[in-house]
């Protein structure tokens, strides 16, 4: 039998994900764009930074307790809050608050909104992700490597018509972030027997030529954490004119079981 304390620790060491936005590529009334608020390890790290995300941040925590900022890809959708986040940093900053600069992971290329963002230097330390370490599980892609206060993240290239990544959080087997990417071979292989995947349904199943070599359809992000054999899929990043229950729907016929929907607001608990 599992004591109260047992259980207690149990939840304390589990990885905390905080849905903040989940609309793309512009919010829902009242909403925000793609945003996730990670807590773990005692650190919170925020995973995107969509349109509204900073707003919906600061009901749950203050900005000032963010120990790290991880953005996919620099499509505005995923990162337009970080203009207005300088401002907050950099007054705070002026005020005797944050002593340093928040660490941003950000992809180098393009490289004028990549500049633009790292001559922010006031507010933030600009890393580019393909600097980071990197290892080769595959002949033609590379993952890089990334650790913050003792919380490994893992990055693998997507298929997208911006350069960008998906994100895995912890060790294999914990929380993965599609980001933005049509279904590739490094996605598979990132997501196997992931507790939870946080993936885009950015199309119905109609859509899929639409969104062709740039996004996954409902349909084909139920089949691909099937093929992986995911534990949970958590699906994001919805056009605001769908229903998000029938992409719901359309995942489920493909992943073989439940699928549930981000809601922004909700926090999902993933084990380590």
């Amino acid at each position: 039998m599992v004591t109260k304390q047992e259980h207690q620790e149990r939840k304390d060491k589990a990885l905390k994900l905080t849905v903040l936005g989940c609309w793309a590529p512009y919010p829902h009334a009242g909403g925000a764009c793609s945003s996730y608020l990670l807590q773990a390890a005692g650190l919170n790290i925020l995973i995107e930074a969509g349109s509204g995300s900073l707003s919906k941040l600061m009901n749950i925590i203050d900005f000032r307790c963010l120990d790290g900022v991880i953005i996919s890809h620099l499509h505005h959708d995923h990162y337009s809050d970080l203009f207005v986040l300088r401002y907050a940093i950099e007054g705070d900053r002026r005020g005797g608050g944050r002593k340093e600069p928040l660490p941003l992971f950000v992809p180098g290329v393009p490289r004028v909104p990549y500049e633009q963002l790292a001559g922010y230097s006031r507010a933030f330390i600009t890393t580019p992700i393909e600097s980071l370490p990197h290892q080769s599980p595959g002949r033609d892609f590379a993952i890089h490597t990334l650790n913050i206060g003792g919380l490994e993240f893992r990055f693998a290239p997507t298929k997208h018509p911006m350069p960008g990544y998906s994100i895995a959080v912890g060790q294999p087997g914990g929380l993965v972030f599609s980001g933005d990417t049509a279904p590739t071979k490094v996605l598979a292989y990132l997501a196997q027997k992931a507790a939870l995947f946080l993936c885009e349904a950015s199309g119905l199943d109609k859509d899929a030529e639409a969104v062709r070599e740039a996004h996954l359809t409902a349909g084909q992000a139920g089949t691909l954490a099937r093929e992986a054999g995911v534990g949970r899929l958590l699906l994001t990043h919805f056009w605001p004119g769908y229903d998000p229950h029938l992409l719901g729907q359309q995942a489920e016929k493909t992943f073989g079981g439940p699928v549930e929907l981000a809601r922004e607001g909700e926090t999902y608990l993933v084990r380590k």
